[in-house]
């Protein structure tokens, strides 16, 4: 008998119900999944939504859409699957990606094990068990030894602290919770509260149909042009032939992506040389300008403040109105050092006629009213608004879940500082507790991430099964030597002195209005790095029984 089934026997004898539960149906707790079945463990997702997807199931604003590159996003491990799906556009939107990933969940019949309409309000550990006791919003409980987090990095919504928001008659959604059908938006008065990466996409595309788009700005961003097109037959096929060299590639860049800094220091190169490079990124598709650019551009402040004066003069020259561009140009940050968002002719939305742009800084939102909102200065009215206004991040859907470790504490409060992990997918005195995507895992681009932490995830289950072990829990000490860890990667980035959800701040929920290190800063080699050598070492730093 293997190990395997000799604690599958011998957790059905102290009346488990699941050997594994996993939180989250989207591309995290679809690929954790697939893996745990290959375990042979029988596992359990719980999705709070009615379909699988994840940020592409909720997100079904206007305009939304992958500003990776399509064919770097989606899952590797299935050379099948990479085969047969051809992504209609180079950076493909919200609809074709959830159609993806209903194909992926249709292809290994995910949705038997999946319970949707299934929100998890509380998980509790019982250390006489050795399980976690999970408890969903209808009030049922469930047990399982393992219990995985796929809840993701931007997946709770903020609304912003307005004053009559209830009252308002006419339609209003988060981004995150627009309504399945298409918006018809045809003549409609629409307000944009929010100018981040998922205002800049609404904007663009409400600005084409409605009757008049009011757009209301705290805080502008640098922005760049996506430069999206269709892939041609030709494309397809050399895409689906260079697939190995393409994944190879992204295990290999800074972030997981096609880009990756380039080797040079900003003043190395002459003024002309600077300004060829920056002209052929900002032509380029994709995020190469970003996370492409010169490797100092994010921690040499007079090599950030050309790069942003380059920018700056691209928005002058796309907006028709001086008083309007040098709105949209950001004063309290230098481009990169806040999330770049990319577009499609946005800043020429404010061009249009029909297009007003407020600085709600200057006149701030005073309150919401039955027809529309007022300012400090005046009244407008509107027949849909729709709040841009972006995520609890990070750690905002762990705080949603009252987690409960060997003393009774809630994580939430344990994080109350800000999270502090182990390697980003554990936590101290939380056992069994795994985090897919967590604080301090290597983000950029997403789904090479999640199946790095997946597998690993996946690597230390199948070790313990192997040796008939039951409880795993990061030690102290491992904790206390990764975050020095992340605190150093962190060191001398421009990024840190800026406020935004990439350093814990988010002035809509409270106590998130300090900055903090909220994230791992080093390349994801050397993340996967450390990551490998705990699980060469036999999970070193992680007490096993």
């Amino acid at each position: 008998m293997s190990a395997t089934e000799t604690l599958e026997r011998r957790d059905a004898a102290k009346g488990l119900d699941f050997d594994a539960i996993v939180i989250g149906a989207g591309m995290s707790g679809m690929y954790q999944l697939i893996r745990l079945r290959e375990l042979g463990l029988k596992a359990r997702v719980f999705e709070a939504g009615t379909g699988v997807g994840g940020t592409w199931y909720w997100n079904r604003y206007p305009g939304a859409r992958f500003d990776s590159e399509s064919y770097s996003y989606g899952y590797s491990f299935d050379k099948e699957l990479l085969e047969e799906w051809d992504w209609p556009e180079h950076f493909a939107a919200q609809p074709d990606t959830l159609r993806y990933l209903n194909r992926v969940a249709d292809k290994y019949d995910l949705r038997r094990d999946i319970g949707f309409r299934s929100r998890v309000t509380a998980a509790r550990w019982d250390e006489a068990g050795r399980r976690w006791h999970v408890t969903l919003e209808d009030g049922s409980r469930h047990s399982a030894r393992f219990l995985v987090t796929a809840i993701g990095a931007l997946s709770t919504p903020t609304l912003p602290k307005i004053e009559g928001m209830e009252s308002f008659k006419g339609q209003a959604w988060h981004t995150a919770m627009m309504p399945t059908e298409p918006v018809d938006f045809t003549g409609k008065r629409v307000a944009v509260i929010g100018t981040g990466a998922t205002g800049v996409q609404t904007i663009q595309e409400v600005a084409k149909t409605c009757g008049q788009l009011t757009v209301f700005q705290r805080t502008p961003n640098w922005c760049a042009p996506l430069h999206n097109r269709p892939i041609t037959p030709e494309e397809q096929r050399e895409i689906k032939a260079g697939y190995p060299e393409m994944f190879r590639r992204c295990a290999e860049t800074f972030s997981c992506f096609l880009h990756t800094p380039d080797p040079r220091a900003t003043f190395e190169v002459s003024r002309e040389e600077r300004e060829a490079f920056w002209e052929r990124l900002y032509a380029s598709p994709g995020f190469g300008i970003w996370v492409g650019n010169f490797r100092d551009m994010l921690t040499d402040r007079a090599a950030n403040a050309e790069m942003s004066e380059f920018v700056a003069g691209k928005i002058r020259q796309r907006v028709k109105d001086p008083k309007v561009a040098e709105m949209l140009i950001p004063k309290n940050h230098g481009f990169g050092t806040r999330r770049v968002p990319l577009e499609t002719r946005y800043y020429e939305v404010y061009n249009q006629p029909n297009v007003e742009l407020v600085d709600s800084r200057a006149t701030p939102i005073t309150r919401v009213t039955p027809t529309g909102l007022e300012t400090t200065d005046r009244a407008f009215e509107f027949d849909i608004i729709i709040y841009a206004t972006g995520f609890d991040a990070l750690t905002g859907a762990f705080d949603r879940i009252d987690f409960r470790g060997t003393e009774g504490v809630g994580l939430k409060q344990r994080w109350s500082g800000g999270a502090r992990t182990f390697v980003g997918m554990m936590v101290a005195e939380f056992p069994n507790l795994f985090m897919l995507l967590g604080p301090h895992t290597a983000l950029g681009n997403i789904p090479r991430s999640i199946e790095y932490n997946v597998d690993w995830v996946t690597g230390i289950l199948r070790h313990m099964g192997a040796r008939g072990l039951t409880r795993a829990e990061a030690r102290p000490d491992s904790v206390a030597a990764w975050m020095e860890h992340v605190v150093a990667c962190a060191a001398g980035l421009l990024t840190n002195e800026v406020d935004s959800w990439m350093t814990g701040v988010n002035r809509n929920v409270e106590g998130k209005g300090t900055r903090i290190i909220a994230r791992y800063s080093g390349s994801a080699p050397d993340y996967r790095a450390w990551c490998d050598r705990v699980a060469e070492e036999g999970y070193r730093g992680v007490t096993l029984g």
